[in-house]
């Protein structure tokens, strides 16, 4: 035995367990093992703005499904008098987003005191729809003929077009008498300076043939004019006459002249056999008179001269109308006869006691097509009802069981604009889905072997990205249209053939940044296969960058459809929102809700998917796994 070696016992003495953990480790673990999708979700969950933007996108989504599927509003037939309704939440007269619109400066109706609106609806039906209306104390004087104007005084003035001619204004011919009492009184105005032309010089007299009886000679006598016509005639010899009343200016060669008349009235005594007839000849209201256009009336004179009108007085007014209210209110009174009341009775429509009257009518189904009863008409021997007189709501004759609201207004064609906008989007994401899903999947491939061999196959795969890409998208876009149609592949189509340049661009770029790592040339050392590097070691690491582009992409294909719309190259057959937007922009001034209401849809999804792709940017970007 070797005296050198010595034998060591070990005792179980000699040794005290420090660690009691299962895994062993320099520093102990402060979180859990997880994999890079998980760590990816969680840091995603954290950035507050990205997960609002997500969750705006699935309502914006969810919204594109079920409008267009569970709302009964028309977007299909055009329906007229539903055109440009308020957009309505809340009930008429709240003051916000309650369907009136208010409208300023508006001629006002005095007669039936109502905005100047009854040549499209009816007087009725306008007072009905008025919530507020507020009228100038004060009137306003224009120099021009208006309708729904009063007063002013009639202008008669020369004209240069006939050559320094007198200007000669002249009544109908009536039959004169000098047994009738007949009077003929005008009143003037002296005001200098009307139309920048001169007061001159005027005559009246009576004319008839190539007789004349002189009743005020040419003079700048502006003093009212109070002549008895019986005593004139019968002061030039005459016992009676048909003759016309003349008004003449003198024609000067400085500048136009004119005279003011504020009235010219002819009367005659009661028993003159056509006192009537003169009465009507008369200028009493110098604006009903301009306005008369009807050679037949007796109010007619002929004029060879310039005639118009000074100081007319109009009312304006401010008010605010129901355009709900004035579309789908009560309809007119509608005379319905016995047979017709049986009849609906009889099918169950609703009752109705003639011996009590219009009280006892009830209406049971939506089908009857009144609401209300006015009135009733009894035959007068056998009692028997004859006919009723009733009322409904317009709304029922349009479709609808009770008067409906837009939450966005309706268009020029009466589509809601809410199921439109919608229906719209659903058409313009759905194509942008479909454009982004082709162009990153072609791209992310073309740009991984392009990056990834480089070469003489990135020199080639290059040139030809650039040759495509140097042709205008807009070229491509519209040459695909002209020869395939503007329909839904064709705009597919269109948008792919060069969509995907930009994400095979920006792979390839992160493969050139990638590719030489060390990890990758430690795992190419061990045998890895080119497809392995790619999909296992590069690509994942570029998907930050790649997917924040491609969520983009959604969005730059509704902008794109959106932009062809306003060149007339818009999708036809489907509602699409670019489409909608282009119809609606020449209505901007007038209607703003028209194009505000899906800008502001659009404005949402934009930003949205802005806020969606920075966070899974940051999400999916390898550096940062791990991190808070």
């Amino acid at each position: 035995m070797d005296e050198n070696k010595k034998e060591i016992v070990f005792r179980e003495d000699d040794f005290v367990l420090i660690q009691k953990d299962k895994r062993v480790t320099d520093k102990k673990l402060d979180t859990k093992p997880t994999t890079f999708f998980k760590d990816a979700l969680r840091r995603f969950r954290k950035n507050k703005a990205s997960v609002a933007g997500g969750i705006i996108i699935g309502m914006l989504v969810l919204l594109t499904i079920f409008v267009p599927m569970l709302s009964n509003s028309n977007i299909t037939i055009v329906s007229t008098p539903e055109a440009f309704l308020a957009p309505k939440l809340f009930k008429a007269g709240t003051g916000f987003w309650d369907g009136t619109r208010k409208y300023t400066r508006i001629v006002y109706d005095t007669v039936n005191e109502v905005p100047a609106l009854s040549d499209k609806y009816s007087i009725e039906s306008l007072k009905a729809a008025i919530v507020k209306i507020v009228v100038d104390e004060e009137p306003t004087r224009i120099d021009t003929a208006n309708a729904y104007g009063q007063g002013g005084v009639v202008v008669l003035a020369t004209d240069a077009a006939l050559e320094s001619k007198n200007a000669i204004m002249s009544s109908k011919a009536f039959n004169l008498d000098v047994n009738g009492d007949y009077k003929l009184d005008v009143v003037f105005s002296d005001e200098q300076g009307v139309s920048s032309s001169e007061i001159g010089e005027y005559a009246v007299y009576l004319k008839s043939g190539d007789e004349v009886i002189m009743l005020r000679d040419f003079s700048t006598d502006y003093s009212p004019l109070s002549v008895n016509l019986s005593k004139a005639l019968a002061d030039a010899g005459f016992d009676s006459l048909r003759a016309q009343v003349v008004f003449e200016v003198k024609s000067a060669a400085s500048n136009f002249q004119y005279i003011l008349i504020e009235s010219a009235v002819i009367s005659a005594a009661e028993t003159a056999p056509n006192a009537e007839d003169i009465a009507g000849i008369s200028i009493t209201d110098a604006t009903a008179f301009i306005n008369v256009s009807d050679t037949g009336s007796l109010s007619y004179w002929s004029c060879t001269g310039r005639k118009g009108i000074h100081d007319s007085l109009i009312y304006y007014c401010d008010y605010t109308l129901d355009t709900y209210e004035l579309v789908y209110g009560d309809a007119d009174l509608v005379t319905y006869s016995a047979t017709e009341l049986n009849n609906w009775i009889d099918a169950g429509y609703c009752t109705y006691d003639y011996t009590v009257g219009p009280e006892s009518f009830v209406k049971l189904t939506d089908d009857c097509p009144i609401d209300v009863v006015e009135s009733q008409t009894v035959m007068g021997i056998t009692k028997k009802l004859s006919s009723i007189t009733g009322r409904g709501y317009r709304y029922e004759k349009l479709g609808y069981s009770k008067m409906p609201k837009f939450l966005f207004g309706t268009d020029a064609s009466g589509f809601d604009i809410f199921k439109r906008a919608f229906a719209g989007l659903r058409t313009s994401l759905i194509l942008g889905i479909c454009t982004a899903a082709f162009t990153f999947t072609f791209g992310l491939i073309w740009g991984s072997i392009s990056g990834y061999f480089g070469g003489s196959v990135d020199l080639w795969m290059e040139r030809f990205c650039e040759i495509l890409g140097g042709v205008p998208w807009l070229v491509v876009m519209t040459l695909c249209i002209l020869h395939l149609g503007n329909n839904f592949s064709t705009f597919v189509l269109a948008l792919c053939l060069t969509g995907w340049i930009g994400t095979a661009a920006r792979t390839r770029t992160q493969f050139y940044r990638f590719k030489g790592r060390e990890y990758v040339l430690a795992s190419r050392t061990l045998g890895s296969s080119d497809v392995r590097l790619i999909f296992k070691h590069i690509l994942p690491n570029s998907m930050g960058t790649i997917i924040t582009a491609s969520v983009l992409m959604i969005t730059d294909t509704i902008y794109s459809e959106a932009t062809l719309a306003y060149l007339n190259l818009g999708l036809q057959g489907l509602q699409s929102f670019g489409v909608m937007m282009s119809n609606n922009q020449q209505y901007l001034g007038v209607y703003p809700n028209l194009v505000i209401f899906p800008a502001v849809v659009m404005a949402l999804l934009m930003i949205s998917f802005n806020l969606f792709g920075n966070g899974l940017r940051d999400a999916f970007n390898p550096s940062l796994k791990g991190s808070e």
